[in-house]
């Protein structure tokens, strides 16, 4: 496989707060790869600093061969790469329909429209006309990641899509993750979940304090490395 994202000693700050302290790793096209790690180690910041919300203060994004760190985040949804963020953050009043149809004005071209959506999601069709903020929660997730689809993206950043939901729900997740790998779509998903990473990822990395990755491999070599991971269950 060819590499898709090189993410190279990228450091990142909130005011003086360094939250990020020289992060590096890669996915390759079409690969699933899982950064584990509890609350308030920096995986929602890498998924910031990756999209463009907060740039890094040094360091590279090299995506499809170019580097995207410091771009805006428009850029970056128009290079190639979206963001599911953690608690969904959809539009609430506007409807499911709706949701979908802005974030495809801001992506690029390619094979998911609507009609893909509605075909991973059949439950977000027959809500199309209703407002956002009146679906569950797990609905909401699945408008959450068919709003990023509508983008076309290389690669799609899941920001713990997992939180808070039923566990159907999560099946329902980790189906839609098997069929977009399965068209090509790589996947960078940030979880507290062992279980749910070891089920779809190709390779599976464990996240401590300040953005430090203290585990590099493959899911079947996980349970015979010694490093603990706090909170993470």
């Amino acid at each position: 496989m060819s590499v898709l994202l090189e993410v190279d000693d990228i450091h990142t700050f909130y005011g003086a707060a360094q939250i990020l302290d020289g992060v590096s790793f890669s996915v390759d096209a079409g690969a699933c790869v899982a950064i584990l790690g509890r609350h308030g180690v920096g995986k929602t910041t890498l998924a910031r600093s990756l999209i463009g919300f907060s740039p890094p203060a040094r360091g590279r994004i090299v995506f499809g061969g170019v580097d995207l760190a410091g771009r805006a985040s428009r850029a970056v949804v128009q290079a190639g790469m979206a963001l599911v963020p953690q608690g969904r953050r959809v539009f609430a009043s506007l409807s499911v329909e709706e949701n979908l149809r802005v974030a495809g004005r801001v992506g690029r071209p390619g094979p998911w429209d609507l009609e893909g959506v509605w075909r991973i999601f059949p439950r977000l069709r027959e809500r199309r006309g209703q407002r956002a903020n009146t679906l569950s929660g797990g609905e909401q997730q699945m408008l959450a990641i068919g709003r990023a689809l509508m983008t076309n993206p290389a690669l799609l950043i899941m920001d713990e899509p997992t939180e808070g939901l039923a566990p159907i729900i999560i099946e329902d997740v980790l189906r839609v993750m098997v069929t977009l790998r399965e068209a090509g779509v790589a996947i960078l998903l940030l979880e507290q979940r062992v279980e749910v990473a070891l089920r779809v990822a190709d390779r599976v990395m464990i996240m401590t304090s300040r953005g430090e990755i203290t585990f590099n491999g493959l899911p079947a070599d996980f349970p015979k490395h010694g490093t603990e991971v706090p909170a993470v269950v």
